[in-house]
């Protein structure tokens, strides 16, 4: 995983913790939707980045080999 990789994921899962924490999240629903937005927050992130850098951040070596994986769009 390269380093801009890292950071997102962590940026992704930090930021779903604390909104989990801040609306006290009870239940499926309610931390399902943290999850959702912490990954919204992430993805924007990686998108700017990608805009600012002219450049994939996420490449596609990091994908597990295997028919079923996604694959990004190229």
């Amino acid at each position: 995983m390269w380093p801009l990789e890292l950071a997102l994921t962590m940026l992704g899962e930090t930021t779903t913790a604390e909104l989990a924490k801040n609306i006290d999240a009870q239940g499926y629903t309610e931390n399902e939707r943290a999850s959702h937005s912490g990954g919204k927050v992430a993805g924007d992130t990686r998108k700017n980045i990608e805009r600012t850098l002219g450049k994939k951040v996420v490449i596609e070596e990091n994908f597990l080999p295997g028919s079923k994986q996604k694959k990004l769009p190229k």
